[in-house]
Formats: C-alpha cells, structure tokens, sequence
C-alpha cells in the first residue's frame, strides 16, 4: 500500500445528547477506538447498519468532526495540532466531499458554474481565466453538457445534480474522495451512471476514495478494502475479497447473509436480543447482546484484535476461517 494519506488512530467521538427531560444529558459514543487508513489510489469501504457510525467515521476523516480522543494524522502530522490557515488550505484541498443528497447539498442559488467556481475562488487556484477553464473541464469530466453551467440545482434531474456535487469534489484535484452513501437519495435507474461514473474517475485520476454505505453489494464490487462496524466500533477489516470469502466476525457474516448472491449458502441469519444503546453501549464486544456465540467472556472487555495477510477481527468466538462464502 502507498503511504496513508490520512490515518485515524484510536479515535473516539462522543457526543452529548439532551434526554428524558430538560436538565438531562446523555453521552452518546458515536465513534470508540476507531483505527483506519486511507491511502491515494485506494477505494476503503465501510458497512454497517444505520446508526452505527460510518458517516461520523467519514466526518472524522475529512475534518468536518474533531474527535473527542485519539489522533487524525495527515500525511504524518497530527491534522489538529495543525495551523488553522495551514489546515485549511493543505488538507482542504487534498480531501474532497459527496454528501448523501444533492439536494440539500448544493446552493439552490447558485448556478452550478458558480458551485463549482466557488472552491477555487476561496483557495485562489489560478487566474479568473483559468478558474473558468477549469470549471469547463470538471463540467466535461463528470458527463454533463456545458449548456449544464448556466443551470441551478432545481432545473436539474437527481443523478445531474450528483454529478455536480462530484465535480466539486474534484474542483481541486484531491488526493482522497469520501463519498457519505452517494447514491441513497437517487432513483434506482440512476444509481449504476453515478456509481459507475466513480469507478471511473478513480481509474483516470488515481483517487483514493472513502465509500460509505449499507449497499453490501456495492461496496464489494467497488472497494478493495472493507471495514464493518457495529455501534460506533470497526470490528472487522480487510481485503474485499478476503472479508466477503471468509468472514471472521459473527456480526459480519450475519451482516452478508441479508444479501444471499454474497454466500454460497442461502441461510438467512436473523438477529435477536436487545438493540444497545449508543448512549449506554454494553461491556466487551458490543455485538454481545445479539450473538448467538456469545459466551460470559465476551462480556469482560472489548476483544483484541485478530488478524491474518491483513485481514483483522475483534471476536472472542470468530468464525472459522473453513468457510466460504463468496
């Protein structure tokens, strides 16, 4: 793997939440001993369920969320302790964001020439002549017609308005994408011309990208790695392929059952037990409470790290690696 563009190390978020009444606060642990890299030229995936972190993991990584503990390393150097004015002109421009909704994400009173002038304006790329340039450039980058610039986002159809927000993304040619479920507000007819129109961009431009969603199927065919998480913890990460043919973790393999074309065998595994709480999250494993392997030991503390050729899990009881299921 090339050198890690961006590394999170032991990274915990907690936030605090008003419940059960007006002078009640909770803690919610939304991100817990979080550890990831991402690296140019690498498309990582992360799973879960919702509600399970992958979007504060994505804040994490691109700067949008400061954590509450641990260390965000860019390029070797501890994002935080960076200059402000440092921070945001070497890591803003070498991370680039899609939102999960156009809709929302896109001024609805700009022209998208203007969305996707903006970021070169406010990093002063160039000359006015060569900000126009470049706006054309991404315009044709992305499959859109120029006729498209002079638009706003309400005169744009759903997958257009994506693939403005992906251009803006790559105004300032980034090193690394995260995509926060970049096609869950599309129709289903227009999610394949934006999924692959990323695919293709990673290829031309050498892109490392984040990918997050719980489109299993998807995140298979596009990553290269994979990390699954359950309540705010990464409990199994590791080659794509690996992790599909042989999950270690038993919320990973249940995760997969759901999609049947993902194992050889048909078996739906259905999940029972109580559903924690991000705000009082069990002891040891936090899948403990829905396992069917769950043992009094896995109630101790949270399990250590296994790990084989790069694949890793945190499972006291994990599957055996016999199995196959791709």
């Amino acid at each position: 793997m090339t050198e890690p563009i961006v590394e999170l190390d032991g990274v915990h978020v907690v936030h605090t939440a008003r419940t059960g009444g007006m002078f009640r606060r909770d803690r919610v642990h939304a991100l817990t001993e979080a550890t990831a890299t991402i690296a140019r030229g690498e498309v990582l995936g992360i799973v879960g369920e919702s509600g399970c972190g992958k979007s504060t993991l994505a804040k994490v990584a691109t700067g949008l969320q400061r954590p509450t503990h641990g260390t965000v390393r860019f390029r070797g150097e501890d994002l935080w302790a960076m200059p402000t004015s440092r921070r945001r002109r070497e890591f803003g421009s070498a991370m680039g964001v899609v939102f999960q909704d156009p809709s929302t994400a896109l001024n609805p009173r700009m022209s998208v020439r203007g969305i996707l002038r903006d970021p070169l304006d406010v990093h002063r790329r160039g000359t006015s002549g060569e900000r126009e340039a470049r706006v054309d450039e991404l315009i044709d980058l992305v499959g859109l017609p120029g006729h498209v610039g002079d638009a706003v986002p309400a005169q744009l159809s759903g997958g257009q308005r994506q693939r403005v927000a992906v251009a803006r993304a790559l105004a300032l040619q980034p090193d690394v994408v995260v995509a926060d479920e970049p096609t869950s507000a599309l129709d289903v007819s227009v999610r394949a011309q934006v999924l692959n129109l990323l695919v293709d961009l990673r290829s031309r431009l050498g892109l490392g990208m984040v990918f997050v969603s719980h489109d299993i199927q998807t995140v298979r065919h596009l990553a290269d790695r994979i990390a699954v998480m359950y309540l705010g913890r990464i409990v199994e990460e590791g080659p794509a392929a690996q992790i599909v043919a042989e999950p270690r973790h038993p919320y990973t393999r249940a995760l997969f059952s759901a999609t049947p074309s993902l194992m050889r065998r048909s078996e739906r595994i259905i999940l029972r037990g109580p559903v924690p709480s991000a705000t009082a999250p069990p002891t040891g494993c936090p899948f403990r409470t829905r396992c069917w392997k769950a043992t009094d030991a896995c109630a101790e503390t949270f399990p250590a790290g296994d790990s084989d050729n790069g694949h890793t899990w945190n499972c006291v009881h994990p599957e055996s690696n016999a199995r196959s299921t791709a």
